[in-house]
């Protein structure tokens, strides 16, 4: 006899009573947008990715979109681009106008191959897009290097990363532009929302020129001078500003990042100690040089099990564990067919790819609970196959 069917969540954003006192004294103060929250989140940022500059805007991929305006990629360019991501990180090269050209995976980590990238490089080639797949940092220190051999810009799509560390450095501080996601899914969140961050002084001012219409001066730097000092705009920009009331969420929630990490690291050592050569699932691959911020726990099914990735999700989902399928391929999305090749990595993963729930509010109960499950489901399809 099996326990009684839970309800546990696949993710919960870690919000509490600091986050509301936040949000609540923007609001009271009558300044939420431009203002000094922003001002204060974004140096908060900066620090934490030992950076010289962070621009908060409306959401990764209007970040993203800016670095790409910004560094002039657009019709005739290639852009080098992992398959296996959310598609965000493929439609924003498409936004700017530009090609995205796949490249494979490592298997076993989940990120961009640097072997493969060499393979795709052409006359047409301008950047590198490289993500942090599941919160694990890709090798940027190899990506770097083949960008350089080849004179092409490297952003790093570090929208699952915030937190983590490469060669004990920050996520951010590799790259010379890095872009975050603040969505609700994130280790740090500010309902949506996105980050950029840089050591170039003239693009963090024209990114932000650009995320405000092209406005010459800010909200916040107009404040308090003469009555007289008016903006100019001296190119087209676009509305893509984030609130002081997300940075003053934001800044809530970096206060506890020690908190969220720890917490987040305690599931995953948790699930791998207890799944580990485990007859239906392969873990992920943490190099010694990576310290991942677990955004996600992704596993995968091995090969010659005979279940089904989807016939495990429907399972758990029986008994009340809310599971997700692994990162997507976007090349098998009907806007990119055709255009992948050679992708045999991305389209293994993809298919057997899931990901199970880890969120600081899981419980330790119910972590013993998920992994129980995944086991028992494992020793009922074995008996199944002895039939």
């Amino acid at each position: 006899m099996t326990e009684t069917t839970r309800n546990i969540a696949f993710s919960k954003p870690y919000f509490g009573a600091e986050e509301q006192a936040a949000a609540a004294a923007v609001i009271e103060s009558g300044w939420v947008v431009g203002g000094p929250r922003l001002a204060e989140f974004e140096a908060a940022i900066a620090k934490l990715c030992q950076t010289k500059q962070a621009i908060g805007v409306s959401s990764w991929t209007a970040g993203a979109f800016l670095v790409l305006k910004a560094l002039g990629i657009g019709p005739g360019d290639e852009v080098i681009v992992p398959s296996l991501t959310f598609i965000a990180s493929v439609n924003v090269i498409v936004h700017a106008g530009a090609t995205p050209v796949f490249a494979d995976i490592d298997a076993s980590t989940f990120n961009i191959d640097p072997d493969d990238i060499k393979h795709r490089i052409t006359s047409r080639t301008k950047a590198i897009l490289p993500v942090d797949q599941i919160g694990l940092p890709c090798e940027i220190d190899r990506i770097l290097s083949i960008s350089e051999a080849h004179g092409l810009t490297v952003i790093q799509d570090a929208a699952c990363s915030l937190g983590g560390r490469f060669h004990d450095r920050p996520v951010g501080a590799w790259a010379p532009i890095t872009i975050f996601s603040l969505h609700a899914r994130k280790v740090v969140t500010t309902g949506e929302g996105g980050m950029i961050v840089t050591n170039d002084d003239g693009l963090a001012d024209r990114l932000r020129r650009l995320r405000h219409q092209g406005m010459s001066l800010t909200d916040y730097q107009r404040h308090g001078t003469s009555p007289t000092t008016f903006e100019t705009y001296p190119e087209i920009g676009y509305n893509f500003r984030m609130t002081d009331i997300q940075a003053a969420i934001g800044l809530a929630q970096i206060s506890k990042l020690e908190a969220i990490l720890a917490r987040r690291r305690k599931i995953a050592e948790y699930y791998i100690s207890r799944l580990t050569n485990h007859p239906l699932l392969q873990m992920p691959h943490v190099p010694t040089h990576v310290t991942p911020n677990w955004q996600s726990f992704q596993l995968r099914l091995r090969d010659d099990y005979p279940a089904s990735r989807n016939t495990l999700m429907t399972g758990l989902h029986m008994r009340g564990i809310a599971t997700r399928r692994g990162v997507m391929a976007s090349h098998q999305e009907l806007p990119y067919q055709g255009l992948g090749r050679g992708l045999q990595n991305t389209e293994a993963v993809a298919a057997s790819g899931m990901q199970l729930p880890i969120f600081p509010d899981l419980s330790d109960e119910n972590v013993g609970f998920i992994t129980k499950e995944v086991d028992r489901l494992a020793r009922q399809w074995k008996e199944t196959q002895r039939v």
